[in-house]
């Protein structure tokens, strides 16, 4: 299952960098963050619940910027 999210992210650099962290999450087989569009793109594991994967990517981004916020 793919989901797209609305990002808020500062810079291109640390987009990747949530990019990054957000593919190392238990339950992600995929995502993208578009710096410019402000939108990440999530690709989930089969039978992986949602809100929860959502809540550790959430917690991934920010640990690279603090004030991230993702709307579920």
């Amino acid at each position: 299952m793919k989901k797209t999210y609305k990002i808020e992210v500062d810079c291109a650099n640390c987009a990747a960098k949530m990019e990054e962290a957000v593919k190392k999450t238990e339950g992600v087989k995929d995502c993208t963050v578009n710096f410019m569009a402000l939108k990440m793109k999530v690709e989930f594991e089969d039978g992986a619940d949602v809100d929860s994967v959502m809540q550790s990517a959430l917690k991934a981004c920010r640990k690279v910027e603090s004030d991230c916020e993702i709307y579920l």
